[in-house]
This record gives structure tokens, sequence and C-alpha cells, in this order.
């Protein structure tokens, strides 16, 4: 639960709303382990030292616990009191958190605190900050002076675009608790609706690669922006300061394309008519694994994954003459795939060529009909790093420059290379 305001709104009709939920998943929770938050300052001041122990600081612990002598009889007995020499009881209905065994371990290490002269009418257990849990356990309710709100969020867009406001903008320290959370430097954070981008920007200052996906124009008003002044460390908003971010990394931007097939009116896939013969190529390249790189000699090399494999793609319904010509031309030495929307003949027949019909060998590759985000993204182009940001093209899907992410598509793929 986030406390998203942090005053009433007298303008609501029954009760004013100030908090919003944010829902945790995981795919295996009995598996899953929420990173502690960082102890705050006021949590660190809790651990002193009153009584100089060379073990360094330590708070103090309740020494009994909220059972009955008749639940836990094992736990009601009696302990010494080394200052005043007394047998001390837990009251009626309090145990002792420890038995005789342990009770006798703590006390041979020193671990009872019984106040500076000793007076405490019961003791505490000391716990060292160099022994306990480095950190906090999250707890359900995120208040507003600890993960900020909807008036800090709001003043953190207008300083990437002031005429244009997000209108339902998150606090960069609300996405800083949840990455920090649920993910390590180096892991991927993906945010299938990206708004403002507040969530690339904070994944980015924290060292996480990053997907985001952005279907509207904030992508060019919001996002392309605010990403190229965390890029270059202008952006000292949020959590900047906090993390220390001076700039550095850089990001890819993909525009998703189209659906490469669509049903007939007969309910038969065919290719799209958004796709001209270029495009067809290019994508088909795409989707087997090669590089598309068209000859200006060769009508049938539209790209290689070898210096001797090449693909050729055509919307024609080869004959088997067609295709004779084409492994005569090819030669003994060289191997070409084709991909086809129809052909004629036994495809072993040419053991030079691999033939397939279009539709079916995109089929196969495509994922179809997800509501949840297991599809498999290959043989994307990667990006060489660039030694300063080049001007971006105005298009729709982001990821952070790493080794190894990949923007998401719509029909994703998945394939295996063809041996040369």
């Amino acid at each position: 639960m986030w406390e998203k305001k942090f005053s009433p709104q007298n303008d609501a009709k029954y009760l004013s709303q100030n908090h919003d939920h944010i829902l945790a998943y995981a795919s295996r929770i009995e598996s899953w382990k929420p990173n502690l938050l960082v102890r705050s300052e006021k949590q660190e001041k809790n651990f002193k030292n009153p009584d100089q122990d060379a073990r360094g600081p330590w708070s103090s612990a309740d020494y009994t616990c909220a059972k009955s002598r008749e639940e836990r009889p094992n736990l009601y007995y009696p302990i010494l009191n080394p200052h005043t020499g007394e047998e001390v009881w837990p009251s009626p209905v309090r145990v002792w958190a420890y038995d005789p065994t342990s009770h006798q371990k703590n006390v041979e290490e020193g671990l009872l605190w019984w106040g500076v002269k000793g007076d405490n009418p019961v003791p505490r257990l000391k716990r060292f900050s160099t022994s306990v849990r480095q950190g906090t356990v999250p707890t359900t309710v995120w208040l507003h002076t600890e993960v900020g709100n909807n008036q800090e969020a709001r003043k953190e867009t207008l300083s990437v675009n002031s005429t244009d406001p997000f209108s339902t903008p998150k606090p960069e320290r609300l996405l800083e608790r949840v990455v920090w959370i649920a993910s390590n430097p180096g892991d991927v954070v993906l945010d299938s609706f990206a708004g403002s981008g507040t969530t690339g920007a904070v994944a980015h200052k924290m060292g996480r690669r990053w997907i985001m996906v952005e279907l509207g124009e904030h992508c060019h008003t919001h996002i392309i922006p605010r990403l190229q002044k965390v890029v270059d460390g202008t952006d000292q908003g949020g959590i900047s300061k906090a993390v220390e971010w001076k700039g550095g990394g850089g990001f890819r931007y993909f525009r998703l394309a189209p659906s490469l097939l669509e049903q007939d009116k007969w309910g038969n896939w065919v290719i799209s008519k958004q796709y001209n013969a270029t495009m067809l190529a290019e994508a088909a390249c795409k989707l087997e694994g090669f590089t598309y790189a068209p000859s200006t000699t060769h009508y049938w090399m539209h790209g290689h994954s070898t210096e001797r494999d090449f693909i050729y793609v055509t919307t024609q319904h080869l004959t088997a003459e067609q295709l004779q010509n084409l492994s005569d031309e090819l030669g003994e030495e060289r191997t070409l795939l084709v991909l086809c929307t129809a052909f004629k003949g036994k495809p072993d027949r040419w053991p030079n060529l691999t033939v397939k019909k279009i539709p079916m060998a995109v089929l196969k590759r495509c994922e179809w009909g997800h509501d949840d985000y297991s599809l498999n993204v290959e043989n994307l182009p990667m990006a060489a790093k660039p030694e300063k940001l080049e001007p971006l093209q105005p298009e729709l899907a982001f990821d952070a420059d790493g080794p190894s992410d990949e923007a998401p598509a719509k029909a994703a793929t998945k394939t295996k290379r063809r041996p040369a």
C-alpha cells in the first residue's frame, strides 16, 4: 500500500483516497527472497554502546515472549540478576524467549543487558550491528515520507516536459524501492506501459538493464528526453543524488513492425499487405537469423549467414524449372535458403537449396496469443556500443544498452540457425 497523497481531498464525495496498491508476483514464490531495505539513519541510531562493549554498537530486543506459563512451562523459570543476586521471574502472562540451556549460553556470551545500574526488572538481549541482518524486511505499508508521492512525481516530470506534464506519474523513490526489493545489479527490469519513463530512468541509475514499451506519444515527449538526460548526467533529480548518479551507459530504440502475416477472407495465412518486397526480405532475414545484405548483381541474394550461405525471399510461386535454375547458378560450393509463397517439386531434389513456404516458416517461429511475458525474441541485430550518443530515430520500443537484451516484439521468434 503506497501513500500517494498526504493531505485529504475536501471535495471527495465519501472518503478521501490517499493510497494505491502495488501488486507483487513471483513465478516460484517459495524460492524468491526479497532484498532487505537499507537501514535508515533513524534505525542506525538505535545501535548504541552504553557499556563500551568491545564488540561494538548494539540494540536490544525483548527477552520474553507472549506465551503463558501454561502454554510453555519449560520457558517459565527463574534467572539470576548478577547485579542484585536476586532471582527474577517473567510476568505471569509471559515467559522467557529462551529455554534454560539457551539462556545460560546467552549469559556466558555476555548478551544480557540489565540496564546501566542493573535495575531493569527483566533483562534485554543484545543484538550487535555487525551480527544482525544488514537491513530491514520490507513492510506492506509504504509512507510518502519514505518513497515519495504524486506531487513529488509531478515535479520530476515537469523537469522533462513543462508544457505537457504526464498525468499519472510515479516518483522515482517509489520505483527505487520496487527495483531494489525485486532485482539485483545487472538484472533486466521490464515495464510494458512505460508512460513517462520513470522505471527505465530509475533502473538505469541503479545499474540494472531495462526494457520499456510505450505505444503513445509519451515516448517522444517524455521518455527520450528523460533518458538522454539520465545518460549524459544532467538529470540530477529523483534518486540521482542518493545513488550518486553522474551519467553513463546508453540505450537502443526500436519501432515495433506490423505483423508479417494476416488471414485472408477464407482464413488462410498470407503475407500482410503492409509489407513491400524490401520490407519482406529484411523481416525474413531477421526471422531466419541472416544478415540482410541485398546484392546488386544477384537477384536471389537478399542476405547471408556465412560467406557461402545465402537467403532468397520472394512472393512468387516457384516452379521446378525456376528452382533448378537457382540450383545451377548457385553451384555446389554455396547453399541457399529459399522462402516463397508456394513451390512445385520435392525440396530434396536440390541438395544446395532449402525451400520453405513463407507463411508456414513464419508461423512456426512466431508465438501468438500470449498474455504474459514469456515470448522468445531472437535474431534481432545487436548494436555496437557507440563512443558517443547518436541521434535517435522516432520509434516506439526501448531497451538499455547491454550485452544480451533485445526489444520485445508482437510476434516474437524462436529459430535455429541452418548449417552452412
